[in-house]
């Protein structure tokens, strides 16, 4: 079996996100794609996050309940189900660090499930690790970087 890949067309892996998908550009949510979906897996949840954000780390997306046959979300596709990010809305809302902070990093947090995470939409990052606590069947990880200018 495959290795549970997530990868994206709009940056490769540890390089910069394009503004496109930023507070500086058109925010919309990056191209996603993955690959080697283990077996029993019924679901996917996706978290964002900025793990270099001055008051720790910022939640960009919460989303779940994406079917893993689908092979991605396209560019500015929202998730079946999505939750409270750290600007205190709800979906995806790209990389916005303070000027001058220099290079945050941006992590892609991918989680093959075997069952379907019961919580209510618009539940934060928390609600949605507790949930699939104990039901991973795999994770994958891409991470991006962006420096507002």
């Amino acid at each position: 079996m495959a290795e549970l890949r997530l990868i994206s067309e709009a940056f490769a892996a540890g390089s910069p996100i394009p503004s496109r998908y930023t507070c500086e550009g058109e925010d919309l949510s990056p191209p996603l794609a993955w690959s080697g979906i283990p077996s029993g897996a019924v679901s996917l949840a996706l978290i964002c996050d900025d793990p270099d954000a001055p008051s720790g780390t910022f939640v960009h997306w919460v989303a779940w309940g994406i079917d893993p046959s689908v092979g991605g979300l396209a560019e500015d596709e929202a998730a079946p189900h999505e939750g409270a990010n750290g600007f205190g809305t709800t979906g995806y809302r790209g990389p916005c660090p303070p000027p001058g902070h220099g290079p945050h990093r941006y992590f892609f947090h991918l989680s093959a499930l075997s069952n379907e995470p019961s919580i209510e939409p618009g539940a934060g990052s928390d609600a949605l690790k507790h949930a699939i606590d104990g039901c991973v069947l795999a994770a994958a990880e891409l991470v991006g970087t962006y420096e507002r200018s």
